[in-house]
């Protein structure tokens, strides 16, 4: 006996309120790039420093260890945290309670990562870092398929697909300034962002009280995974996103490749890291917003996802084989410029295909998920491929992941030519038909 629909309703009195689009870009451009940057810091810059602190001569070893078990938890915290969000009914907000929850308690396990004296205390609240910063995570990005009509989260995509890149570069700049304070304090200050930010968003967006309701006695696995025979795009996008996520992880080694392939120390590995990241940075932006708003106007994704691998698999080949920093920074810079191209239509793209609209956070959680995972792979696969082909055996395999992900991203429908007349993403209380595809 099959399941009845699962419904969601509105607490609100009169029409349900949704937040305006550029109030909730910006809000949203704070939030999510900040929460994301919070992490992506100490993945690429302070871990690295903290390894070396604990254990100089096994750094790598370390890292990866930590990484790959913290990634194992943010694999989980996604799709969990989108869950809890979907069936929290607070006055708050959904949204909003698991933003501010996973923020605060995510920068609170900052304190005791530098507080850790060992491996294990440092994977401990590493772990903990990753899962309440994800559940916010999930929260943030099912704002997207809650209060965006299909027509402009292409634009909103490309726009938070350039935010990221921003808030990443305030991060490094903020570990220059503090470049001569203590590590403990440069994990504090990432810790108050993702709170100051948190904050923000709350006060901006519009979250209205929401009661899951859901009828039926058997739990069927479509409540977890949605079934990929009824909704196959939704598997290949989460494949698609997997493997350009594999791809794009060649950045959490840039501050170990840098150290051990240029033999940079600590305060320079931070300056050159951040060089490659301001210039990302502008690369990332025009890539990102012009293919956001170019994928609207022709009502095309899949040609920005193939154009992105092509330039990104270019500019991995120029950072394996060319071993000089100029050229290697040049290469650096064509890999995010190709990212960009993939950002600029990711976000839409996945709200499109999300099978319902009660469940958006928990099957958003599943796709970041996608995102998560090959942090736990990359770091366990790394040291065997430097250590068998070098740096020029890892990069390449990277590039192999890419070029799969244009493969996989083939068999998912392409948006319709002219937007359908539809019920608007305003009115997050009705329930919400599957989603119509070409």
């Amino acid at each position: 006996m099959k399941n009845e629909p699962v419904k969601l309703n509105s607490q609100s009195q009169g029409p349900p309120r949704v937040t305006p689009y550029r109030r909730l870009t910006v809000a949203m451009s704070i939030g999510k790039s900040c929460s994301m940057m919070v992490l992506m810091i100490p993945i690429s810059l302070l871990l690295t420093f903290k390894a070396e602190q604990i254990d100089a001569h096994n750094s790598t070893a370390v890292f990866s260890i930590v990484t790959a078990i913290g990634a194992i938890f943010a694999l989980v915290a996604n799709p969990l945290g989108g869950a809890v969000s979907d069936r929290t009914p607070l006055r708050f907000g959904r949204r909003r309670t698991w933003i501010m929850i996973g923020s605060i308690l995510g920068s609170l396990a900052f304190a005791g990562i530098a507080w850790a004296k060992n491996v294990a205390w440092l994977t401990v609240f590493w772990c903990l870092a990753q899962l309440f910063y994800n559940f916010a995570f999930a929260a943030y990005m099912a704002l997207v398929p809650d209060q965006v009509e299909e027509s402009r989260r292409g634009a909103i995509s490309g726009i938070l697909g350039f935010a990221l890149p921003v808030a990443i570069v305030v991060g490094y700049v903020l570990m220059i300034i503090m470049a001569n304070t203590s590590l403990a304090a440069r994990f504090g200050i990432q810790g108050l962002v993702g709170i100051v930010s948190a904050v923000i968003t709350c006060c901006m967006i519009v979250d209205p009280q929401t009661q899951y309701v859901k009828t039926g006695k058997k739990i069927a696995l479509n409540a977890i995974y949605p079934s990929p025979k009824q909704y196959p795009a939704f598997t290949w996008g989460m494949l698609t996103r997997f493997f350009m996520s594999m791809t794009y992880s060649y950045q959490i080694y840039t501050a170990i490749m840098l150290t051990k392939r240029f033999h940079l120390n600590e305060v320079q590995t931070t300056s050159y890291t951040t060089l490659i990241e301001v210039l990302s940075l502008v690369a990332m932006g025009v890539s990102s917003i012009l293919g956001g708003m170019l994928s609207d106007k022709i009502r095309k994704q899949k040609p920005f996802i193939v154009c992105s691998v092509i330039v990104m698999v270019i500019g991995l080949l120029i950072v394996a084989f060319i071993s000089d920093m100029t050229v290697v920074t040049v290469g650096c810079v064509v890999i995010n410029f190709g990212y960009g191209i993939y950002t600029a239509v990711d976000t839409a793209l996945i709200a499109r295909i999300l099978p319902n609209q009660q469940d958006a956070a928990k099957d958003y959680g599943l796709m970041n998920a996608a995102d998560t995972l090959p942090q736990s792979i990359v770091p366990a696969m790394a040291a065997p491929l430097i250590a068998l082909g070098s740096w020029q055996l890892f990069y390449g395999v990277l590039a192999v992941c890419g070029v799969i992900s244009a493969i996989v991203v083939h068999p998912i429908p392409e948006m319709f030519p002219v937007p359908e007349e539809s019920v608007p993403a305003q009115e997050p209380s009705l329930d919400v038909g599957h989603t119509k595809l070409r």
